[in-house]
């Protein structure tokens, strides 16, 4: 081991040796067991899951192969050909194919229905720590790499020069110290609310539209995703090291919409008004957009990741050939890895094509990190930003050219890509079956795709070839003005965002301590979410808002035992 690692390992493995004592004698196995045995039939894993009562009856994935043998046929648009995904078998395929199509039996729970995440998926106690629990079936010699990642997701990074320093490099901008500022618990941020008022985990994306044939050009070969304000960057960072001005303040204000559901039963949407307050370097570009965003929960990422791209281009349609009102458009990125243009799939505009450039990117912008995945030692500091671009970096000589060097990124992306999702509850439970037929039936699965195969030759083994149950199709869609925040991301247009996925958001309330929803936590809950709804989802939106009171009603139990 060298001076490098040791010097970023020397407080994690501090941490783990609290971890440890804390967690007793505890088998690490004993969370995320699969409730059916090796060798049980898949009729006693249906019998497992509704003797439960919580609706889990999981199987390990050999039994897919089983189950697909009994379901019915998958809807054209949706059957990726065989050519694309040519890690599978013929026989394999053939039984991708078949578990994965839409289900028309809302009589009872589909089978493995309950293990969102196939075999990786944790049974965990439903606490606030739910979101935090490894892979299930993560080897025991890998959970040292998980919690030395969990550590320095929670490390507290802090100014330079500092006597700390495995520690410093913060800023000198910044959103946040530390990853789990922004993911609380590993779930999902929130806007400003209430007194305290704490805009830590929401920020604003900056950018302004290109404004000649060049950049236009720019964009389109994926050079670039859109351009930053010329004086703030690429987001506006409401914290600043000591001795520098912050850039601004977030400043929401909310205009009170009434609705009247079917029967007469009234909601008030909030719609909400962004500005900025206290600007620290002058004016921004006029034409420079505010996009707000929360931080999205972590659960899940290593299985968005192992999806093959077939899977999720066969339900692209951006010319709506099929007429169904419904589009769906990839977002193509560029690879800093590779320099290929790829399949973004990550954050709200699916922006990034992998957890890591992901990682890389919230290190350098949210905390002012430099990594080996993006050299930013001052963060998004701009040249018109002088006094911040003259402050020290974290970066020593000694240890390299950035301020967390291998193996800092690596462990965090370990860990983003081996959290678990918890298992469902209630899957079975005649009130959820009605909510998820009435679900179906007002389109939402157009765009929330209920399940996928992951990949037979996925990077990380334990998320190979994985029945997962994300309810995303991971593509861009239009949701109209109501959600439009005007600002382009690459071929993402300002009216479109990615179709998130819906596992583990029953329980936001239970681990982040709120229900705030979308990509800016305006809905105050899953009513208001819906009808927030607009664009290609208008119709679904519509549906729900035409149905009697006990159906939405069942309608939001299904959503809530996601």
């Amino acid at each position: 081991m060298n001076a490098r690692t040791t010097r970023f390992l020397a407080l994690p493995i501090a941490l783990l040796s609290l971890a440890a004592s804390a967690a007793g004698d505890a088998s690490p196995h004993s969370v995320g067991t699969p409730l059916c045995p090796a060798r049980s039939t898949l009729r006693s894993c249906s019998a497992a899951a509704a003797e439960d009562g919580q609706g889990r009856g999981g199987c390990p994935p050999r039994q897919i192969a089983d189950a697909a043998s009994r379901e019915s046929p998958r809807r054209s648009n949706q059957i990726p050909s065989r050519s694309e995904r040519d890690e599978l078998s013929n026989d394999d395929l053939d039984r991708v194919l078949k578990v994965t199509r839409p289900t028309t039996d809302f009589s009872k729970a589909e089978q493995f229905e309950a293990m969102s995440g196939g075999a990786t998926t944790t049974i965990a106690s439903i606490d606030e720590k739910v979101f935090s629990q490894l892979l299930a079936n993560l080897p025991f010699e890998a959970e040292q790499n998980f919690k030395l990642g969990k550590a320095l997701f929670e490390k507290l990074w802090v100014s330079s020069p500092s006597s700390t320093q495995a520690s410093d490099g913060l800023g000198p901008l910044y959103n946040a110290r530390a990853c789990a500022s922004c993911h609380p618990r590993d779930g999902r941020g929130r806007p400003p609310e209430g007194a305290v008022a704490d805009a830590t985990s929401m920020f604003y994306r900056l950018a302004r539209p290109p404004r000649d044939a060049a950049e236009r050009q720019m964009i389109a070969a994926h050079e670039v995703l859109n351009f930053p304000d010329p004086v703030y960057g690429a987001q506006m960072q409401d914290s600043a090291v000591p001795g520098l001005a912050a850039e601004g303040r977030i400043v929401i204000t909310y205009e009170e919409v009434p609705v009247t559901l079917s029967g007469g039963e009234p909601v008030t949407l909030r719609k909400p008004h962004y500005a900025v307050a206290d600007l620290g370097y002058g004016a921004m570009d006029p034409e420079t957009t505010l996009s707000p965003r929360v931080a999205p929960a972590m659960i899940g990422l290593g299985l968005v990741e192992a999806i093959h791209e077939a899977d999720i281009l066969a339900n692209a349609d951006p010319d709506d050939r099929n007429g169904d009102g419904i589009s769906g458009r990839a977002a193509l990125v560029r690879d800093r890895q590779s320099g290929a243009v790829t399949l973004g799939r990550f954050g709200w505009k699916a922006q990034s094509p992998t957890v890591l450039q992901q990682a890389a990117d919230a290190f350098a912008i949210d905390i002012g990190i430099s990594t080996p995945g993006l050299d930013l030692s001052h963060g998004d500091c701009t040249a018109a930003q002088a006094a911040c671009l003259r402050l020290p970096t974290g970066v020593q000589p000694r240890l390299g050219p950035v301020e967390a060097p291998d193996p800092v990124l690596g462990l965090v992306t370990f860990y983003s890509v081996s959290l678990a999702v918890p298992a469902r509850r209630k899957a079975s439970f005649p009130e959820t079956l009605k909510g998820k037929r009435l679900f179906y039936e007002a389109g939402c699965p157009a765009c929330h795709t209920p399940k996928y195969v992951t990949r037979r030759d996925a990077a990380h083994t334990e998320v190979a070839f994985q029945l997962i149950w994300p309810y995303s199709d991971f593509l861009l869609h239009d949701m109209g003005e109501g959600l439009a925040d005007g600002q382009p991301v690459g071929i993402a247009n300002g009216r479109e965002w990615r179709t998130p996925p819906l596992w583990g958001i029953g329980l936001t309330r239970t681990v982040s301590g709120h229900t705030f929803l979308l990509h800016d936590g305006r809905a105050r809950n899953f009513a208001e979410a819906v009808l927030w709804h607009g664009g290609e989802a208008e119709m679904a939106r519509n549906a729900f808002a035409a149905m009697s009171g006990d159906d939405r009603k069942a309608l939001l139990t299904f959503l809530e035992s996601l």
